[in-house]
């Protein structure tokens, strides 16, 4: 009986002390997937405690948190140039619903991808209708210049074309100037004023 309660008293302090290890050994683990559930959700400031005593898991721990600083940063300079970008849109599109000259911003792939009120005026068509498409089927009279003005060195393009809508013929003077942006997604913006009664 003595022998049989030693005997059971020596395995079940095995497996307290086995089970004590496992745990220790799997906290880190855990720790590591509550952090990471909770940074799917989109909380970046997450941090998970990191004891030296766990060897390569304390430095799984560290390289977690490192992951989180630095995806916390790129979200927040990335929210920064978000911020910039539209206060630079607003500004821009203050300028342009200001300016008395049609502006047109047309992509390197010859699509409209801005148009003032001015313009909206000369070509008989508003911003909704004619944003994504081709500016050779929105304005076919400028297309001629357009390819005139992708094709040559300069960076400025000039002229005059006649503009016909709903009967009555414009002379608008255009000028078509290209960003010259080293990447190929430069666009161009045309300038159209109405000198009609000036000719």
């Amino acid at each position: 009986l003595m022998y049989t309660v030693i005997a059971l008293t020596v395995l079940l302090s095995a497996v307290w002390i086995g089970f004590n290890f496992a745990n220790r050994l799997v906290a880190p683990i855990r720790r590591l997937i509550g952090a990471a559930n909770i940074v799917s959700t989109g909380n970046l400031y997450v941090q998970v405690p990191v004891r030296r005593c766990e060897g390569d898991l304390a430095q799984l721990g560290e390289t977690f948190n490192k992951m989180t600083h630095e995806l916390r940063t790129q979200r927040d300079d990335i929210m920064r140039a978000r911020d910039l970008i539209d206060s630079r849109r607003r500004f821009t599109e203050a300028v342009l619903a200001g300016a008395s000259a049609g502006v047109i911003g047309v992509d390197a792939e010859g699509r409209v991808t801005i148009l003032n009120r001015s313009a909206e005026k000369l070509i008989g068509a508003s911003e909704s209708e004619v944003l994504g498409r081709p500016l050779a089927e929105v304005v076919p009279e400028l297309a001629d210049m357009f390819n005139s003005a992708r094709d040559a060195p300069q960076r400025l393009t000039q002229g005059q074309v006649a503009i016909n809508r709903d009967g009555r013929e414009r002379t608008v003077s255009v000028r078509v100037t290209s960003e010259q942006a080293a990447a190929p997604e430069h666009g161009y913006v045309l300038t159209l004023d109405d000198i009609t009664e000036l000719v």
